[in-house]
C-alpha cells in the first residue's frame, strides 16, 4: 500500500537544531515515550537507569566514527575534497569527490606527505572507488589528515576541537563509520556504572553508520524508497546476552535506530538473535512487526527520512509527530547534537 511521504513531515525552527552538543555530556532533555499509551514526560537524561528494570538489555552501537572528510591537493596544484564512505577491499574506498569532472581515472590527490589517494572509476554523480597509499599506521595517518564528518545540517565550516571528541560514543571501539550513532553521545561512564547497579544488562554490536542515514526520502511514496547498505556484525556474545534477556523476560531496548537495524535484520521468527556479519539493506517501516527489539531510545530525526518512518513504524504516525510537537514547543534541540526521547 503507497503511503504518502509527506505524511511524515513537520516543521521546525531552525534555533532548535543544535550546532553544538551540550556543555556537558550527557546534560540533555530526555522525553519518555510510552509504549502504552502513556503521557509524554519531560525528563532527563540523567534519570535513564531508574526507568530500566533489572534483567533487561541495552544493545548499543559501538562502531567508531573515522575522520573521514580529506582536504587536498591534485597534480595540477588544484584543490579537491574526497569524502571516504566505506571501505571495499583491501586499501580501496567508496567515497565522495569534488570536483568530480576533473577526478577521471589516474588522477591522484595528496594529503600532507603521508597519504594520497587515486581514482580507480569515473565518478558516477560524484562517487567513485579509490585506492589509498600511506606511510604509517593508516588510523593515526587518517586522524593526523581527516576532519570529522560533521552532518550537514550543522553549518560549521571548520571542524571545532571538541567534535573529536564528543562526535563519538564513550564505548566506540570499532573504526568504520562516517556518521555516528548518536543515541548514544548522551551516555557517560557514570551512567553506564549507574545502569549496571541497576542490573540492567548490556550488549554490544557494530554497525557501520554511512553518509546515506541523513537522506531524505525522495520519493513521493515511501514504499518506493531504497536503503542504503551498511556494514554489521554481532558476536556470538552480545547475542548471547540478548537472548537470554530475552528468555528471562527482560526488555530488549535499542540504543539508536542503527541497533534495531542490525536486531531486526539478524532475528528468526521468535526473535532470537543470530551471531554474524555482513551488509543490512532493511527498511523498517509501518506495517513491520518488531521481533528483537521491545523499545528504543533515540534522538529526534529529519522530516521525510526513513529514521523518522523507523520510529513511527514502533510508535504510530500520529503518536511520533505529537512527540516531535511537543519537544519543540518545550525547545528541546534536535538531531545530532541534540536531545533524544525513550520509548518503552
Amino acid at each position: 500500500m503507497a503511503v504518502d511521504t509527506s505524511l511524515f513531515d513537520y516543521d521546525l525552527p531552525a534555533e532548535l537544531i543544535a550546532q553544538y552538543p551540550p556543555a556537558h555530556r550527557g546534560d540533555s532533555k530526555m522525553m519518555l515515550v510510552p509504549l502504552d499509551r502513556g503521557d509524554f514526560a519531560h525528563l532527563r537524561f540523567a534519570e535513564l537507569p531508574k526507568l530500566h528494570n533489572a534483567g533487561d538489555c541495552l544493545v548499543f552501537n559501538d562502531t567508531r566514527v573515522i575522520p573521514a572528510r580529506l582536504l587536498g591537493t591534485r597534480a595540477s596544484g588544484g584543490q579537491a575534497e574526497v569524502f571516504l564512505l566505506r571501505r571495499l577491499a583491501g586499501d580501496d574506498w567508496e567515497a565522495l569527490v569534488r570536483p568530480a569532472r576533473r577526478m577521471h581515472p589516474g588522477t591522484a590527490v595528496h594529503f600532507g606527505q603521508s597519504l594520497q589517494a587515486t581514482v580507480l572509476q569515473e565518478p558516477n554523480l560524484g562517487k567513485t572507488v579509490m585506492r589509498l597509499e600511506y606511510d604509517g599506521d593508516f588510523e593515526d595517518v587518517l586522524d593526523e589528515a581527516g576532519i570529522t564528518p560533521l552532518p550537514p545540517y550543522i553549518r560549521r565550516q571548520v571542524e571545532d576541537p571538541c567534535d573529536r571528541e564528543r562526535y563519538q560514543t564513550v564505548y566506540a571501539a570499532v573504526a568504520g563509520a562516517v556518521a555516528a550513532p548518536t543515541a548514544g553521545l548522551h551516555f557517560t561512564s557514570e551512567i553506564l556504572r549507574a545502569l549496571a547497579d541497576r542490573g540492567v544488562q548490556t550488549a554490544f554490536l557494530t554497525l557501520h553508520v554511512g553518509l546515506g542515514t541523513f537522506a531524505r526520502i525522495s520519493t513521493d511514496n515511501i514504499e518506493e524508497h531504497k536503503m542504503h547498505p551498511e556494514t554489521y556484525s554481532i558476536s556470538h556474545q552480545a547475542a548471547d546476552t540478548i537472548n537470554r534477556a530475552r528468555s528471562a523476560g527482560g526488555r530488549i531496548v535499542a540504543v539508536g535506530t542503527t541497533v534495531v537495524r542490525t536486531l531486526e535484520s539478524c532475528c528468526d521468527d521468535a526473535g532470537r538473535v543470530q551471531a554474524g556479519s555482513g551488509d543490512t539493506e532493511i527498511y523498517v517501516r509501518p506495517g513491520h512487526t518488531f521481533r528483537a527489539v521491545d523499545g528504543m531510545l533515540t534522538n529526534f530525526h529529519l522530516p521525510r527520512s526513513s529514521l523518522i518512518v523507523m520510529v513511527a513504524a514502533l510508535v504510530g504516525r500520529e503518536r511520533i509527530l505529537a512527540a516531535y510537537e511537543s519537544a519543540i514547543a518545550e525547545k528541546y534541540r534536535f538531531y545530532s547534537y541534540g536531545d533524544c526521547m525513550l520509548i518503552i
